[in-house]
């Protein structure tokens, strides 16, 4: 019973500990981010590494997504002839949880790992050290960067999900199945509102940023050389995968109540 009950104590003094270092990262950061000078070049290197990168994953994954809504949607809503109804699902779907929640994944598993492995990688390699050394704030050089490109380009990611996905459910309702283009964009124009585009996009900033800061974190303060990158990189995606999820339901509890 006590062993249980100190291995308890141990986990929320850890829990503790970690939300308490990333707040302290988070509010140095953004103090850091209305500071000059501003690190306009290597922001947007790391758009281009965040975002462009991203692109092919992000269609992939988005129109088989689209798709596999229409084609699940139109074999439902045909037994009580509601087809007609199916863009307007995989509009909805797309834009208030699917597009940004897999565009968050998708960056926190591709971009996440490599800004977790990077920074860990310098870090134990005293790369970091030498910053400091020279006077240089690691923290506006390194993490800034990728903070604010994360923000920014996760909205835009999201966006482009959106309309590949509504495409993908375009292709199986009317392609496939033989409905009418018309009804089908007519059914989602009716019932699509752009506070359902505004608030996923809400949602794909706050994903971003939680991405961002994680990755960066267990980067940042990596410890145990190879190893201890190999953790590091592994501890981001999972973190970044469990936060954008559980953030997800309170988020669409709030935008969409």
């Amino acid at each position: 019973m006590f062993r249980l009950l100190a291995l308890l104590g141990d986990i929320i003094i850890r829990f503790t500990e970690e939300t308490g270092r990333i707040l302290i990262l988070l509010g140095s950061v953004l103090k850091e981010m209305l500071s000059p000078p501003f690190e306009v070049g290597n922001t947007v290197k790391q758009m281009y590494e965040i975002g462009v990168k991203s692109i092919p994953v992000v269609l992939i994954t988005a129109i088989f997504t689209g798709m596999v809504l229409a084609l699940q949607t139109f074999t439902g809503f045909k037994r009580f002839g509601a087809e007609s109804m199916v863009g307007s699902v995989v509009a909805l779907s797309m834009t208030r949880e699917m597009g940004p929640v897999l565009t968050g994944l998708i960056v926190a598993g591709r971009a996440g790992a490599a800004m977790a492995a990077e920074l860990g990688t310098m870090r134990v390699t005293e790369q970091i050290d030498a910053l400091e050394t020279l006077a240089a704030n690691p923290v506006k050089y390194l993490i800034v960067p990728r903070f604010s490109s994360s923000i920014v380009i996760l909205p835009s990611l999201t966006v482009l999900a959106d309309i590949i996905g509504i495409l993908g459910g375009y292709l199986i309702t009317v392609g496939l199945f033989g409905t009418s283009s018309v009804v089908y964009w007519r059914r989602t124009w009716d019932y699509l509102y752009l506070e359902d585009i505004y608030n996923g996009l809400i949602k794909a900033c706050l994903f971003g940023a939680a991405l961002a800061l994680i990755s960066c974190y267990k980067g940042f303060y990596t410890k145990g050389g190879a190893e201890g990158v190999g953790r590091a990189t592994t501890g981001a995606v999972v973190v970044s995968f469990m936060t954008i999820l559980i953030s997800d339901y309170f988020l669409t509890a709030w935008l969409f109540e």
